[in-house]
């Protein structure tokens, strides 16, 4: 059962997240966030210690939609190729809609935070690591399994595959057009299917 507290922290976190993550942390102001809520400054801080606590619970409330797709994709796909191509579905169709709502915060706080905010910084990098290595064990479970190629690197190859995402949705953001990210989607299908396919 959740407190009053719990649901006030979730109601601002919904009304914050996607204005932090639009403006950015040093873009985003405190009327900003009491805009968004309806809240006094006095209730924003007694729920959260202070801005950068909840610009930093406001990224992983932005980021839960991805982990939680991903997490879905891989458990509903036996298959390890199967899932890599879910993987690229995904960015390729359900992501691009999610773009209209202030583009991707991995993307976003990565270079917001990079210079500037050290705690930002390493939850973004935390983030990174876990989407690829997600990635790395459907690859080497697709090695044992001989569903993939055994001379593929798993490592290299799914630090390949982020970057290849990553970069047809900063290319989608810069340029306002979906193509770049679909183009990329399809070049990581065929690469998948006649490069990682045993």
């Amino acid at each position: 059962m959740t407190t009053k507290s719990d649901r006030t922290k979730q109601f601002i976190l919904e009304k914050v997240a996607p204005v932090f993550n639009k403006n950015g942390y040093f873009g985003t102001s405190m009327s900003d966030i009491t805009e968004a809520t309806g809240l006094t400054k006095g209730a924003i801080y007694g729920n959260f210690k202070n801005k950068e606590d909840l610009a930093y619970y406001s990224f992983y409330f932005n980021v839960s939609y991805v982990m939680e797709k991903l997490r879905a994709i891989t458990e509903i796909r036996e298959n390890s190729i199967h899932q890599l191509l879910g993987i690229s579905e995904f960015y390729k169709y359900d992501y691009l809609a999610k773009l209209e709502f202030g583009g991707c915060p991995i993307l976003n706080v990565g270079v917001d935070a990079n210079h500037t905010n050290l705690k930002l910084h390493k939850a973004v990098k935390q983030v990174i690591k876990k989407i690829q290595g997600s990635i790395f064990l459907i690859l080497e479970e697709g090695i044992k399994r001989k569903e993939i190629k055994p001379e593929v690197n798993a490592k290299e190859f799914s630090s390949v595959m982020f970057s290849l995402i990553e970069g047809g949705v900063f290319m989608s953001m810069t340029m306002k057009d979906n193509s770049y990210l679909r183009n990329m989607m399809n070049h990581l299908d065929n690469v998948i299917q006649k490069e990682l396919k045993n």
